[in-house]
């Protein structure tokens, strides 16, 4: 292909691919679907680099053509959400765990290594870690389209009203209404709903945390919880709500099939995560959930479980077995 004059190259196009990564993710809520947005986005531009005139920056076409592919993928897709927006928790019991919903229902992980910025500082990889946070993405996922996308630009990424306005071909004033609707709306959301801060550097607690795990040792495990702890378990709809619910159910019924699991360390929208592998009948440990932690205040406030593992575990890089 011959490109113009002034006209990106592919080495140019692909050095934005995590950024873009990252604003797909919000906007879309699903890292695969993130991916195949990238794609599509990384493809059109270069089918169409010969035409770039240079009356905008790269970033800022890219982004145009990003924004126009999520929007048409937007449209025939529900909105995604967590097990807390679907209903009220449910005691530890597992006749309440219902069927298995599909995976366009759910908002699901995405790898830090795929959407934070290679040699950020410090300052802006916290900044791209607390806006792809579980609660921050589902909070967005309430937002029509274009008041997500005007949200995103200009609250995470910090992009001038000038410029959203015009990407997204419209006013300032009219970006400036829909930034005013979108906090409205996040601001209406009920609490548990909303994206509180969370802490980053937990070692010590982590190190705990696996250890009890591992052992089973519920009794460490819940000291290791805040009392008003929730677990989710997509894709079930099923959540629990407490530090004791969340132990009761890996004991009961026993015996847990989760008893002498391994986990393996990653990192999922800014927290600290596990690929957690059940033992396996055949010898070693098979995949069997992608576990991200939510830490405040030194203790564990949330554990998401996401049990598609045939699609997350090659997205986060993990093995697909473990020996003994």
């Amino acid at each position: 292909m011959t490109v113009g004059t002034g006209a990106p190259d592919l080495v140019e196009l692909e050095s934005h691919r995590r950024q873009l990564t990252g604003y797909c993710y919000r906007m879309l809520g699903s890292a695969s679907e993130a991916e195949d947005a990238v794609q599509e986005t990384l493809l059109r531009a270069w089918r169409n680099a010969a035409r770039f005139e240079g009356r905008s920056t790269v970033r800022s076409w890219l982004y145009r053509i990003a924004t126009n592919v999520c929007l048409d993928m937007g449209r025939s897709v529900q909105r995604r959400a967590r097990p807390m927006e679907m209903g009220p928790s449910s005691p530890p019991v597992e006749s309440f765990l219902g069927p298995m919903l599909p995976e366009a229902t759910w908002i699901t992980p995405v790898a830090d290594d795929t959407v934070v910025p290679e040699h950020a500082d410090p300052a802006e990889v916290a900044v791209v870690r607390d806006s792809i946070r579980l609660a921050f993405v589902t909070a967005l996922q309430h937002l029509p389209p274009r008041q997500r996308a005007a949200l995103i630009l200009c609250e995470v990424l910090r992009w001038q009203a000038a410029e959203a306005a015009e990407l997204l071909s419209t006013s300032v004033p009219a970006v400036n209404s829909a930034l005013q609707r979108a906090r409205a709306t996040l601001a209406s959301l009920p609490e548990e709903r909303r994206a509180d801060t969370i802490d980053v550097d937990n070692v010590e607690l982590l190190a705990r945390y696996v250890d009890a795990f591992e052992r089973y040792d519920v009794e460490r495990l819940v000291m290791l919880l805040h009392d008003d702890a929730v677990q989710q378990m997509p894709p079930f709809a099923m959540w629990l709500r407490g530090a004791d619910d969340i132990v009761r159910w890996m004991v009961e019924p026993g015996p847990s099939g989760c008893r002498g699991s391994k986990l393996v360390p990653t990192v999922a929208n800014g927290c600290p995560a596990f690929g957690q592998y059940r033992r396996d009948p055949a010898g070693g440990h098979a995949p069997w959930a992608l576990v991200v932690l939510e830490i405040s205040d030194g203790r564990i406030g949330g554990i998401s479980s996401f049990l598609d593992t045939e699609r997350l575990f090659p997205l986060f890089g993990l093995p697909p077995h473990v020996p003994v």
